[in-house]
């Protein structure tokens, strides 16, 4: 994970501490159920079954939880991204590793992935960095679709449009996913591109 000083990124271990870690779960969960906003260090802490004071020896205050999540969640995305657009192999083919990508870190991350949609305008330092994240994200993305239709893999169909529907639906799994108790992520990854890529025409 990188963090902002100056005008420089600096790289910070991915790991945090098994108990920062479980500060982190915990904090995750209540921002999903409750919004970044309405939660408080103290209500992490009573959720934790601890004092608020002994929060602080772990996490500065809850920005830096959010931070974390978001920041590593979006990094991953770059990164799994990276590796799927640097791949030998056709754009439909890429555009599936991406949905795999999206149901394979959402699936793990449910709780996270609220707060990387609904709460990442909280950011403060890190704000412009996980926004160049997102933007570099999404063009790598519409890059590969662009390609796609020039090779005739693809529709000619405005590619802003589908890089909507598609991204629209996969950053909504977070929502869906926690509903289904018998889920199989690589039934579900299958099954999205086929609708996502295919259609639902016979």
């Amino acid at each position: 994970m990188k963090i902002k000083k100056g005008n420089e990124y600096l790289a910070l271990p991915m790991k945090p501490t098994p108990r920062k870690l479980e500060i982190i779960t915990t904090a995750s969960t209540l921002f999903k159920e409750k919004g970044y906003s309405a939660v408080t260090m103290r209500d992490i802490a009573k959720a934790m079954g601890i004092k608020a004071a002994s929060l602080y020896n772990h996490i500065k205050n809850k920005e830096e939880i959010l931070t974390f999540i978001i920041i590593s969640l979006a990094e991953q995305f770059i990164e799994g991204l990276e590796d799927i657009k640097n791949s030998n192999t056709t754009c439909i083919e890429k555009l599936k590793k991406i949905i795999e990508l999206h149901v394979g870190i959402t699936s793990r991350n449910t709780n996270g992935m609220a707060s990387l949609n609904n709460d990442w305008m909280h950011l403060k330092d890190q704000l412009n960095y996980y926004l160049k994240l997102r933007i570099d994200y999404e063009n790598s993305f519409r890059k590969i679709i662009k390609e796609g239709v020039k090779k005739g893999e693809i529709k000619n169909i405005n590619p802003d449009i589908m890089l909507f529907s598609i991204l629209s639906t996969l950053r909504s799994l977070y929502i869906w996913i926690p509903q289904k108790e018998d889920l199989d992520t690589s039934v579900l990854a299958s099954n999205l591109s086929e609708v996502l890529l295919k259609g639902i025409n016979k």
